[in-house]
This record gives structure tokens, sequence and C-alpha cells, in this order.
């Protein structure tokens, strides 16, 4: 079994230092914003490059946080709903974010090469009641930023990037980050041992709006400035975040190695497009996403052959049920329908690491060994998926 994820071994990497700090959090009982929720946002928002990082309980809630912060306005007011464009080809939960802030999302068309928000598309979703633009970074490579700027600033937009895919990406010229929500969900680059997310910004307004609504709209006890809600990111969750942030520029490379490797494995193999980075990015390869005709019938092949790939995301967000009063049908936005049915996400973490040295004088007892249940993706696996793929295809 070659699974899409392997989680047991790469806690097998940060087990001690996790057990240490959960024993340091357990020992002071401070569960609640204590001192390593401060730390883990110094240190990831100068890992980010950006001022400010403020917790989140997950992803979902960043997004909501940023965008009450720039845009909603106060409320029992009796204002329209402002409408925010983001891409249609991207997880729900950009556009569920959207509805909850009390805004109505504008769905725009992908591009045909990356898969990412198509500015042209973007342009003609604008509208008099437009406020504000959320550019997904899909897959581990950032959204066009420059476009996505020159066209916030002719229009007045708010930009609030989705960066829950895209930890430790970049891109060459792009503005300096504004505001941006990420997510901490386990099987993310960065991911916790449950769920928790954050924003990042530049403003130090913005940073101290989003705070004062992640817990109660209160920065004083029992003072509340604001309506806020209680989304605060988890002291456990943030030692599991400070050990594997340690980790993840490494991690990330070998992301990329592993990209790499089964560009050089598929590039023969008839029927398989292959995912691109776009110019100017740097790509930590969150997912490996390939395009394969009869998508169905090949997925199931590779899980027959025990190889657990995935789609990300079978069902476009306006066909969705839950979407359907924003009145699409099928054919609305045909990049992102055509992908849908073609895109195959396969098995990519990092491999394991070497094994330790063995002692110099082991001792004449039994020795507790760490074992993972699924080793970590190894350039073995990768040559198994795509001779799978050769047969299938």
């Amino acid at each position: 079994m070659i699974p899409f994820v392997d989680l047991r071994a790469a806690h097998a990497e940060v087990a001690d230092e996790v057990r240490q700090g959960f024993d340091r959090v357990l020992l002071n009982t401070s569960f609640v914003q204590g001192p390593d929720v401060a730390a883990f946002e110094e240190e990831f928002a100068a890992f980010s490059g950006v001022p400010h990082c403020v917790g989140a309980g997950n992803g979902t809630d960043a997004i909501e946080l940023a965008l009450r912060a720039c845009l909603t306005p106060p409320p029992h007011t009796d204002v329209t709903p402002s409408e925010v464009i983001l891409p249609a080809n991207t997880f729900v939960a950009t556009a569920e974010a959207v509805i909850r802030a009390g805004l109505r999302p504008v769905l725009a068309d992908c591009d045909d090469e990356y898969l990412l928000l198509d500015p042209e598309a973007a342009a003609s979703a604008v509208g008099p009641d437009t406020a504000a633009i959320i550019p997904v970074h899909l897959y581990g490579q950032q959204a066009p930023m420059a476009a996505v700027h020159d066209l916030a600033t002719r229009h007045g937009l708010a930009v609030v990037e989705d960066a829950a895919q895209s930890q430790g990406s970049g891109q060459a010229g792009r503005p300096p980050v504004g505001l941006a929500a990420t997510s901490f969900y386990p099987g993310k680059n960065l991911g916790a041992y449950g769920e928790a997310g954050a924003v990042l910004t530049s403003s130090p307004a913005l940073a101290r709006a989003i705070r004062l609504l992640t817990g109660h709209g209160s920065e004083v006890k029992y003072q509340h400035e604001t309506l806020g809600f209680n989304s605060r990111l988890d002291t456990l969750q943030a030692v599991v975040l400070r050990a594997k942030l340690k980790r993840l520029a490494h991690w990330n490379d070998l992301r990329r190695a592993a990209a790499d490797r089964y560009a050089t494995l598929l590039s023969g193999i008839e029927g398989i497009r292959l995912p691109q980075t776009a110019p100017g990015n740097l790509h930590v390869w969150h997912l490996y996403v390939i395009r394969v005709p009869e998508r169905d019938k090949v997925l199931a092949g590779l899980q027959d052959a025990g190889i657990q790939a995935q789609i990300h995301y079978p069902v476009p967000i306006h066909l969705q049920p839950a979407f359907r009063h924003l009145g699409h049908t099928p054919g609305d936005f045909p990049t992102t329908e055509k992908a849908a049915t073609e895109i195959l996400s396969l098995p990519l973490h990092p491999p394991p690491p070497p094994p330790p040295p063995p002692p110099q004088n082991p001792p004449h007892r039994p020795t507790n060994v760490f074992l993972p249940l699924h080793p970590h993706l190894t350039p073995t696996h990768q040559e198994q998926i795509a001779e799978t793929l050769s047969t299938l295809l």
C-alpha cells in the first residue's frame, strides 16, 4: 500500500520535541493562548516574511476573519452584501468563508495551464458591488499576484490571499503580502494534529482587528469592543506547528525533488499531462496533480494496485448543491469543469529520513524502536506508481 499522505512517519520526525512541548503545556496548564501560541505566530510570520501573524481555529475561519476585518460592515446595518471574486477551481471552504462573512461569492474560471485564477476572467467578473478578490494559491504555487494586484488597484478592491496550500512558496516580483489566510489541516505541508489556521498581514491595524474577532471581540477581559467569535489557535497545536516549522523548508525541498522525479518518470507515458510551474514561481508541491483521459478508470486502477491517489476536486463549486443559489449551470466555467474530469492527485510527501546510527555500545536488552505503519514516499514507490500508470494508459 502506498498512502496518499503518511502522518505517522511525519510524526516520527518530531515526536520527541512534540512530547516535550505537550509536557510543558500540561505542567503549566497554559491550554488557551499559552506562550507557544505567541511564539509560533512570531516564528511563522518571520518564515513568511510578513510582520504579523494571528492564529485561528482553522483555515476556513482564517479566510472569514480576514474578510470580516477588511470588508464586513458593522452588524445590523442595512447594506447590500458586497461581492468577492474567487476562482471556480478551489476547495469549497474559500466560497464558504465568503458567505459566512455575509458577502456574496462571484466565481471566475481558471487558466488551462496552471489551473489558477485567470486574471482576464476575474476582470470580467468585476461589477459595481465587487469589494474584494481572493486569489487561491492552489496545489502549492501562487496565483498571478502582479495581475491580481493590478486589477485590485484599478477597481479599489481588497486582496485576501487563500494560502492554505502554499506554505513556503514564493513568486519573483510579486507585491508584498497585505492579507493572507492559511490552513494547518494535518495533511498540509505544515500540518497540525487537528484543526488550526492563521492570518498573515502587513497591517498592524488589521492584525489587531483580526485578533479581536478571534476572541469574542475582546482585548481586555470582559470588555468587548465588537462582535466576534471563538476561533483561537490551540496551544497544543502551536507546539506541533513550532516543531514542524523548523523542518518545513527542508520538507519542501524534498517535495520539489519528488516532483522532479515524477516529471522524469511520467514524461514518456502517452496520455498524461504533467503539472507545470508558472514562470517566477517557487512551487512547494502540496499536491502533484496530473491530467489523464478516463480519469475515473485510471483512479480505480491505481487504487486496485494499492496506490491511494485522490481527486482535488471532482465537483466544482458552482455545481455543488450548497451553491445552487448562485444560479450557475454546467458550462459556465468550462476550463474548471473540464479539469474536474481529468485531474488526479498522486501521492507526494517527503521521503523518510535516514535511520540513526547504531549506538557504540548497545545494551544487552530489548530496545524499543518506533516503526511507522506506512513509510514515507520513496523513489521506489514513485517508480511503482509510474509503472502502474503506464499500464493503465
